[in-house]
């Protein structure tokens, strides 16, 4: 029994015996196996091993930079940060003392310590802190490093920064990060050029240990190069535009129109060299109130600046004699009747002053009877006011020939009914301002490789058509002259003190929602489309202003020039074009009329002649009598000027600011002052208080700036005195 009892323990130890070995043979060749091969599975062991000890490293790439044509930066890639915190309590990298921390860092981030606090204790391994704690900038990033603060980490990223906030807004544009964390182009250039500007990122991995620190004297492996995106130059000259946009904030705060127009352009090449419209938006805050650039995206009725091309048009046929007589103030066509903008027109005129006076009579003859309507069609193909320019920015428009009437067919000549874009007007008056060649308008100089320095897309000047001759062109600049120096011409307001100015103006009429047109003085598209050297046009400018808030005393044309004579005599000084003295003193000549003697007359009754006649009166003094007149009567000057009354009462000293020296010396000549200036430009301030009496040998010493800054310094001068006069006197 015993002996049985052995046999079967001995047989089992053998079972047992040969299954832990089959077991241990077979774990053994699965080791072999796996130290031969190298593979589990069908895994690559040694390759698993590395994906658990390796990191990968994002190195990010630059979106491209735009810059205007010499180089200045209008918009660019900047560092931004976020800020986290490492909660994990089991990361040694955690936040030591949420309290101690939500303390120091919560000011800085502009959050509550509470709120913070409450953040520190989530149950998570990281946490952000919302928008406070995104795109902070590169100096708030070393305020919060030099805390020292345990657990507080950054991530690196791009924001899309345009330094000059409001600034040719529509023309550029803007870019955002999309939901992929990406910058992609959403207006203007950013989006039509998204393709050149866009960057991608590289990759770079690295051995870590398995809390995910980078082993030491670990190696890099690029995995992916950064690509950064081209570089864009504009044609746009950030100086002209710096020009054009103070021109025009200072009429949108003076006028308050509803909408404000204006470009530059270089009519030899069609480069734009500024471009602007209002209401604008700032890129960095993207507060925009109309997506479209309405330069190039606005069709409207043009109004009298259309009769530049109808003009050209008769020229170029043969058909226009300037001192050819016609009877003015209403034209019958058909059962309807035009007439000239003050309904009575001026008796019976020549053409050559039709123009100057802008008759729309004059034009309707012209196209009705010297052109006929057929031919006159065809000028307005030429000038491709039928098609789109093809400008280098998104969402062109383009106008509507109205052709169908016979009634169309005529006001089509003085600019109603037919609209168009102000490009269009702009690329149609390059060829008057170019003997005769048109030239495409575009916005894009160059786009240039960063990396490699290579020019991927360049832009030449384009001859897009030849609708008149050299010939043509110069006559329509002479005639244009004319609209500008006239005693007749509308365009008086537009003349610049040196420069020969070629040009005409235009007040064009809105259409109402429920018919017709709107009506009221302040109703209409105010314009003027100028161009300077008038015999040889460097420059090209088309202004217009809708619907502004005038003062009773005030035209259309006030707010328009503004902007057109500030913007194009500081881009003709800039681009070091000369003065023509010997022609601007012609153009002043002709433009100049002998002041009547305002001596003895009633102070009222003078000051609102002198307006009547285009000039600024300047009364001084609490007498009711002119007693001293500067200039004096018969001297010659130009309207617009101003002109000195004293009045025969107490003398009392005028509000001088924004004076130009010359005019502020009238003053202190009349009233027998001994001056004394610092500065150049207009005054900003006055020793003697406006309103103050005067007495004769006082000293007058005033204050002058620049045509830009005159009126930022002349409003801090203004808070500063009302400061001092709240803080009342010291003791």
């Amino acid at each position: 029994m015993e002996a049985k009892k052995h046999r079967n323990t001995h047989r089992g130890a053998f079972i047992l015996f040969c299954v832990f070995s089959f077991a241990f043979f077979l774990l053994f060749a699965r080791f072999v196996q796996v130290q031969w091969t190298g593979k589990a599975e069908g895994e690559a062991l040694a390759e698993i091993a590395q994906q658990q000890h390796k990191q990968t490293r994002t190195i990010e790439a630059k979106r491209g930079t735009i810059f205007d044509r010499n180089g200045v930066i209008l918009a660019q890639d900047v560092p931004s940060y976020t800020v986290a915190a490492i909660v994990d309590p089991d990361d040694p990298r955690r936040v030591a003392d949420p309290e101690e921390t939500a303390e120091k860092l919560a000011p800085l981030l502009g959050m509550d310590v509470e709120q913070m606090e409450r953040i520190l204790t989530k149950k998570a391994k990281q946490v952000e802190f919302g928008s406070y704690g995104r795109n902070i900038s590169f100096e708030l990033k070393r305020k919060i490093e030099a805390l020292h603060l345990p657990g507080i980490i950054f991530t690196r990223d791009t924001a899309r920064f345009y330094p000059n906030g409001v600034f040719a807004s529509h023309v550029i544009g803007y870019a955002q990060k999309n939901a992929k964390n990406e910058t992609v182009g959403k207006m203007g250039v950013e989006k039509s050029l998204d393709r050149y500007l866009r960057e991608k990122d590289g990759y770079v991995s690295f051995a870590s240990d398995a809390k995910g620190f980078r082993l030491p004297e670990a190696r890099e492996r690029t995995i992916a190069k950064p690509d950064n995106g081209a570089n864009v130059y504009l044609t746009i000259d950030a100086k002209i535009q710096t020009f054009l946009e103070d021109a025009m904030n200072g009429v949108e705060k003076q006028y308050k129109p509803k909408k404000i127009i204006a470009i530059v352009a270089d009519p030899k090449t069609g480069k734009i060299l500024a471009m602007a419209t209002r209401p604008s938006f700032d890129p960095n805050k993207r507060d925009i109130a109309n997506f479209l650039n309405d330069a190039i995206s606005y069709p409207y009725e043009p109004g009298s600046t259309m009769k530049v091309f109808t003009l050209a048009a008769a020229i170029n046929e043969g058909v226009y004699n300037g001192n050819e007589t016609y009877r003015s103030g209403s034209y019958k066509v058909g059962p309807n009747t035009i007439r000239d903008h003050n309904d009575v027109g001026w008796g019976t005129i020549t053409f050559n002053e039709g123009v100057q006076r802008s008759s729309n009579v004059a034009f309707s003859i012209l196209v009705k009877e010297k052109l006929g309507e057929d031919r006159f069609l065809q000028y307005l193909h030429r000038f491709h006011f039928d098609q789109k320019t093809g400008i280098d920015l998104p969402n062109e428009a383009t106008g509507q020939i109205r052709y169908r009437y016979p009634i169309e067919r005529i006001t089509t000549g003085f600019g109603q009914g037919t609209s168009v874009t102000p490009i269009q007007q702009i690329q149609a008056a390059t060829a008057i301002a170019n003997d005769g060649k048109m030239m495409k308008p575009y916005v894009i100089e160059k786009v240039v490789d960063p990396d490699s320095g290579k020019v991927v897309l360049d832009h030449e000047p384009t001859v897009v058509g030849e609708p008149i001759t050299a010939e043509t062109a110069r006559k329509v600049r002479e005639i244009l002259e004319t609209v500008v120096t006239s005693e007749h011409g509308t365009g008086r307001p537009y003349q610049i003190d040196g420069y020969r100015v070629a040009g005409k103006t235009g007040t064009a009429q809105i259409p109402s929602a429920s018919g017709g047109y709107l009506t009221g003085r302040e109703n209409y598209i105010f314009s003027f489309l100028g161009m300077a050297p008038a015999d040889d046009p460097r420059l090209l400018m088309y202004v217009a202003v809708q619907q502004p808030r005038l003062d009773v005393t005030e035209t259309g044309a006030a707010p328009v020039s503004q902007i057109f004579t500030t913007v194009m005599k500081s881009s003709l000084q800039y681009l070091h074009i000369e003065p023509s003295k010997e022609k601007s003193v012609e153009t002043k000549l002709a433009a100049q009329r002998a002041l009547d003697s305002l001596v003895g007359e009633a102070a009222v009754t003078a000051a609102e002649q002198l307006k009547k006649n285009g000039y600024v009166p300047v009364v001084i003094g609490t007498g009711r009598y002119v007693e001293r007149q500067l200039p004096r009567g018969g001297d010659r000057l130009l309207p617009g000027e101003r002109v000195v009354l004293k009045t025969d009462g107490a003398a009392t000293m005028p509000d001088l600011r924004g004076f130009s020296l010359r005019d502020a010396m009238k003053v202190a000549h009349i009233l027998g002052l001994r001056p004394s200036t610092k500065g150049t430009g207009y005054v900003v301030s006055q020793n003697i208080r406006p309103g103050a009496r005067v007495r004769q040998g006082d000293y007058l010493i005033v204050e002058l700036a620049p045509p830009r800054q005159w009126e930022e310094m002349a409003a801090k001068k203004e808070q500063e005195a009302a400061e001092r006069k709240e803080a009342g006197p010291h003791e």
